[in-house]
């Protein structure tokens, strides 16, 4: 796999013989779930999507991006951190996506590799970074250049925020105007929280029109009230159905709105964006 991927640029699909020969249709579904994207199929398309009905994202051409950090684990500090970011690449669908990585310092939470310029004795200033190929990508899979850009930010603590929506924000911009003078799409940039010890329980249990069998709530609640901040835009989203034990709800805070995005606007993409990660037929708890 790590041939295929790395060295070859081919793509892969590992599997046991032991599993295939057994004929199992559900073992058989998921590996064609995986093979079909990674060739650049589709597993699922929002119904909202194809009636144009998802708020602010199918009016204009719109792309959303996914990034995230990961660090080596305590001890290691000889390797880098990975970056890695996201993009859609079909409008209005917005199911199909393209990722990229990176790896950068040793534990540094800013992705560095967003947007950069190196100097070339031949070739001039270059411009690069994973937002600026993901965007040229945009253009070339569409024909739109995206008007909107949605960030959707994972891993980043209460005391970081700023400081990496500074950083981001200002490497988007960058990217952006490096494509074509005064190109600034409108950014919404959100950051996304799963490490909280926050639970949500139903008022009633016995009430099965608020609790799905496993007893947690339904996918799809939200929370943007009373336990929230008072003046700042958050909100708690359980989009995923708890198989086992107690379900964990993501934390969304919007750092920086420039769509102008109702609550219930941005709730509901969110939501439906958890309904596209191609691996399974299911919602899951944050967008894939």
């Amino acid at each position: 796999k790590r041939v295929c991927e790395i060295d070859l640029g081919l793509i892969s699909q590992c599997c046991l013989t032991k599993q295939v020969f057994k004929m199992n249709k559900q073992i058989l579904a998921n590996l064609s779930l995986k093979i079909n994207v990674k060739v650049g199929g589709r597993n699922t398309v929002l119904a909202d999507a194809l009636t144009r009905r998802i708020p602010l994202v199918t009016d204009k051409p719109t792309i959303i991006f996914g990034a995230d950090v990961t660090h080596p684990h305590p001890g290691e500090d000889s390797s880098p951190s990975i970056a890695a970011v996201v993009a859609s690449q079909d409008w209005p669908e917005v199911t199909k996506y393209a990722g990229l990585v990176s790896a950068q310092t040793h534990r540094q939470e800013l992705i560095e590799d967003l947007y950069n310029v190196t100097h070339d004795p031949q070739r001039g200033t270059i411009h690069g970074g994973m937002v600026r190929e993901l965007l040229i990508s945009f253009k070339r899979t569409t024909g739109e250049k995206p008007e909107r850009i949605i960030f959707y930010r994972d891993g980043v603590s209460e005391g970081q925020f700023y400081q990496v929506l500074l950083h981001e924000l200002d490497a988007i911009r960058k990217a952006c105007a490096s494509l074509e003078a005064n190109y600034q799409p409108l950014v919404t940039f959100v950051v996304v929280q799963k490490r909280h010890h926050t639970r949500l329980f139903a008022h009633n249990h016995n009430d099965q029109s608020t609790v799905d069998k496993s007893g947690n709530i339904l996918p799809g609640t939200v929370i943007d009230s009373k336990i929230c901040h008072p003046t700042e835009f958050d909100f708690f989203l359980c989009s995923h159905a708890g198989i086992k034990g107690t379900s964990r709800p993501a934390h969304y805070h919007v750092l920086w709105d420039e769509n102008n995005f109702t609550a219930d606007g941005l709730q509901t993409l969110t939501n439906n964006l958890c309904y596209t990660y191609a691996r399974c037929t299911r919602s899951v708890s944050i967008g894939k």
